[in-house]
């Protein structure tokens, strides 16, 4: 079972595996019967796709059924499938009985030969699967011998503000240059964000705002304070509305435009197989945000042009064409590499790339070898525990210091951390913890030696959590932080190259990230192991596989802001669970008395006391 939700990822971002504390806990209330009979058969199908025959109770009990109704001829394995996904749904009367052969010869439209689209798209899916973990593995350092595709999508151009739609400054209607009107409608979508109540975002948005301006308009707007951007704000509301109140027929013509866009961009070639692309379009420009309090928030993110962008292709393909008038800043053919474009923001002097879909070969091969990597820890990890066990004694207070942070990564699955420059915001892992960020407590709510951890981390999300620890561990604490201020460095002896080294020297490719990816895989495998039953319902198995997934959050401290609609989605979350409770309640009064009547009645109601049993175990 991947964990990758809860692994670091270049290009990604929690949200696209994304689980979630209110997710998670959506989800564990939900049964079976909440959700739509066709939600149900894709869950099924998806989860279970690589199961053994027992783990799929739906599929069993469904062939039970049909060979008890009549005696029938046996199907093949692909006749079952699609006997399976039909007889879920709704069934027609089929308009005719004649045998399979000479349904073959009829037309196109008959419903017995020719497969539904869905089932044909399926098909063909399962027909383009690349196995490549089945092939000879290229030389060291070689990701591909042919690339092609057609390059990234650019934001569309900008669309000037109708005339009557103006900004206004110090009570007057202000015309503005292109430029500039661009730049500050960025602002005007966000003035009811809280980031715009924010002095750095403001003072980082006029700045770059005043150098987009003529020189006229420069000498006109001094202050932000003056400019009121309300009718521009009003006019992208009035927009929004428009784009949601939108018709069936608008909706359907612009998902289609999509596809093909899909089409034409969103698939490349690589080794004589269709890989699909990640990231293909490149983001318009905006206002940059950052993580919690960022030093460069507000500051503009300038729209990416051709001549900013790198394209790696191979020599012997067809190159992908700029834009009319545009051309690319190079063409590389840099088969080491797993990106097909890439550009720098200007923002933070980032290079951002075009990459490839998580299921693709490239990818897979990057995932097959992290997990590789933690399965090979599981042979070392005792050995390397009690190494780092008995550094808490050594005389060197580097090796001490290095045993303590390694036992922090092991034990509470922390990220290394790397050092930060002023530009950055200040978020950090475990080798860059400073003094204020632990507190030390003897004991505390009945527990010997408490470490209280509190600070920002990764994508300045907060991790707080109270840790009881061994006492040497405590007494070494203590030590690393005699003499020294609450800014100061905890382990001012360490840092991630020299931690990252001394795992290297201790099994070859170990990281401090690997001890992430196998703790939060291990905890995964004996979440699942102590919550599942081999006589579980698929219903149950979603319930205890979410479960173990949130334990695996809390480890690796996975979590996001709590979203505007959160309220509203609990109240709901509540009523449903109030409801459930009500139905369930209901359905034990009744097979109560359908029990108390099956032990002095018939069979038949038996067979009703069964299936008032049934449906309580099914609502449960």
């Amino acid at each position: 079972i991947k964990e990758e939700p809860y692994e670091d990822q270049e290009n990604s971002s929690f949200s696209q595996v994304e689980t979630t504390f209110e997710d998670v806990g959506i989800k564990e209330e939900l049964s079976d019967d909440d959700a739509p009979l066709s939600a149900r058969v894709s869950v099924l199908k998806r989860e279970a796709s690589d199961e053994d025959e027992d783990d799929m109770p739906l599929v069993l009990k469904k062939k039970v059924k049909k060979e008890s109704i009549s005696k029938r001829k046996k199907m093949s394995d692909d006749e079952e499938d699609d006997e399976y996904s039909e007889d879920l749904k709704p069934k027609k009367k089929k308009t005719s009985k004649k045998p399979k052969v000479k349904a073959e010869s009829q037309a196109p439209s008959s419903q017995s030969a020719e497969p539904s689209p869905k089932k044909k798209k399926v098909k063909e899916e399962e027909q383009e699967v690349w196995r490549w973990w089945e092939e000879e593995k290229k030389d060291d350092g070689v990701k591909w011998n042919y690339l092609e595709h057609k390059g990234p999508v650019f934001a569309p151009p900008y669309e000037p503000l109708p005339k009557d739609v103006k900004l206004l400054y110090d009570g007057k209607e202000i015309h503005l240059s292109p430029e500039a009107e661009e730049v500050a409608s960025f602002y005007a979508r966000m003035i009811e964000h809280d980031y715009t109540s924010k002095d750095v975002f403001n003072n980082n948005f006029f700045k770059d705002w005043r150098k987009t301006m003529t020189s006229k308009e420069k000498e006109l707007i001094t202050d932000l304070k003056k400019c009121n951007f309300k009718k521009m704000h009003a006019y992208f509301i009035k927009k929004s509305e428009e784009r949601k109140a939108m018709s069936k027929e608008e909706k359907k013509a612009l998902k289609e435009q999509n596809e093909e866009l899909i089409k034409e961009y969103g698939f490349c070639t690589i080794d004589g197989h269709k890989e699909k692309i990640g990231n293909f379009k490149i983001e318009p420009p905006s206002l940059f945000r950052g993580r919690g309090e960022h030093p460069k928030m507000g500051m503009l993110k300038k729209r990416v042009m051709p001549e900013d962008v790198l394209i790696n292709c191979s020599k012997d393909s067809k190159y992908p064409q700029p834009p009319p008038g545009h051309k690319w800043k190079e063409i590389r053919h840099d088969n080491t590499v797993t990106w097909l474009a890439s550009w720098t923001e200007n923002v933070q002097g980032q290079v951002k790339y075009v990459m490839l879909n998580p299921s693709s070969k490239l990818k897979g091969e990057k995932d097959m070898q992290k997990y590789e990597t933690a399965r090979k820890l599981a042979h070392s990890i005792e050995k390397i525990r009690r190494e780092y066990r008995e550094d808490w004694k050594s005389k060197e207070m580097r090796i001490r210091q290095r045993s303590v942070a390694l036992y922090f990564i092991d034990k509470l699955a922390l990220r290394a951390g790397n050092e930060k420059d002023e530009d950055q915001a200040d978020t950090v892992g475990c080798c860059s913890l400073r003094v204020e960020h632990i507190q030390l407590h003897e004991e505390k709510d009945g527990k010997q030696y408490v470490v209280v951890f509190d600070f920002l981390g990764k994508d300045s999300i907060r991790y707080y959590n109270e840790v009881p620890v061994e006492k040497r561990v405590f007494k070494n604490l203590q030590l690393f932080m005699e003499g020294k201020n609450g800014s100061d460095d905890l382990f001012d002896r360490l840092n991630t190259l020299i931690l990252n080294k001394h795992l290297n020297e201790l099994m070859e490719g170990l990281t401090a990230k690997v001890f992430r990816t196998y703790n939060a895989s291990w905890t995964l495998q004996e979440q699942l192991k102590e919550l599942t039953d081999p006589g579980y319902s698929l219903p149950e198995m979603i319930l205890a596989y979410n479960r173990a997934n949130r334990a695996v959050a809390i480890l690796c401290n996975h979590q996001r802001s709590v979203p505007k609609s959160h309220q509203k989605s609990m109240e709901n979350l509540k009523e449903k669970i109030a409801t459930k409770k009500e139905q369930i309640e209901e359905a034990e009064k009744q097979y109560k008395f359908a029990k108390k009547d099956a032990k002095k009645g018939s069979a038949k109601e038996q067979i009703v006391a069964d299936k008032k049993k049934k449906a309580l175990e099914r609502l449960k």
